[in-house]
């Protein structure tokens, strides 16, 4: 019986070893050269630090291992809230301020490039702006037009960061404002005062307006005498409906203007006398 031949069987193993070295390092290779980019995400390439033009898609995408790095950006809406700043109006009130700014990459080779950190980036430009912009409103546009504000300061936010950076601010709201407790106190009073001159209008407008009627009811029932005896008489069943202990006696009007009549003569005819004739 032949005993096998080492000698032959040895390089075969090895061509074994070195062919299971090669799809070690391929895969090796392939799993530093294969990159998943998100649906929500673009991938910009970088090939010895220079550029690529093209903006990788979502899905498995393949680099060169060693030479490509790829820079993964998410386009998603980014919500920042703006830190408190303290600010002066322009008409001299002190207040803090604090806002919230909705932005998300437009163009993701220019946020790479252009930009070191565009987060922060974005943050110091809506610290500043909003800063100028509550310089230059009244405390009342402040106050009561919030939209104009909120504007504004998407416009002033959006100048810088849209074209350079590839950014697009989506809304800027602000959130709060807190005003000094001098201040809160002097808007109390300014608004109670306010509000009673308008209670003050609104009575002496229907007193106004009640009054007039009275008028032409006067005027009505001059043209009718017998109407101001149906108002008494009414008026008089209006009383004794109520349950008191008033007592009311009708009185005519013409017997009231009888003893007028007859007492504006009485005092005629006693001045007759004292008048001397003439000589």
């Amino acid at each position: 019986m032949s005993k096998p031949n080492v000698n032959e069987d040895a390089p075969m193993a090895t061509v074994v070893v070195i062919a299971v070295i090669i799809v070690i390092a391929v895969l090796v290779l392939l799993s530093f050269g294969v990159r998943m980019v998100q649906q929500y995400e673009r991938g910009v390439v970088l090939r010895f630090g220079r550029l690529l033009s093209e903006v990788r898609q979502p899905g498995l995408r393949l680099i060169i291992p060693f030479v490509d790095y790829m820079r993964k950006v998410s386009m998603q809406t980014v919500v920042m809230g703006i830190p408190a700043q303290g600010a002066i109006t322009r008409d001299n009130v002190t207040l803090t301020v604090d806002a919230v700014v909705y932005f998300r990459v437009v163009d993701p080779i220019k946020a790479v490039i252009n930009v070191q950190d565009y987060i922060r980036a974005v943050s110091q430009v809506a610290q500043t702006s909003l800063r100028a912009v509550i310089g230059r409103a009244d405390l009342d546009t402040l106050l009561s037009d919030r939209d104009q504000i909120n504007s504004e300061l998407q416009a002033v936010i959006d100048a810088p960061t849209e074209g350079p950076w590839g950014l697009h601010i989506e809304r800027v709201e602000v959130k709060d404002v807190a005003l000094p407790e001098g201040m809160k106190r002097s808007m109390s009073r300014q608004a109670e005062a306010e509000r009673e001159r308008r209670a003050r209008v609104i009575a002496a407008d229907g007193e106004f307006q009640a009054s007039t009627k009275l008028a032409q009811a006067a005027q009505a029932m001059s043209a009718t005498p017998g109407a101001l005896q149906l108002r008494l008489l009414q008026t008089v069943v209006d009383v004794a409906a109520e349950k008191n202990s008033t007592l009311v006696m009708p009185f005519p009007v013409e017997l009231l203007r009888f003893f007028e009549r007859a007492t504006g003569t009485d005092t005629h005819s006693e001045a007759s006398p004292a008048t001397l004739p003439p000589v």
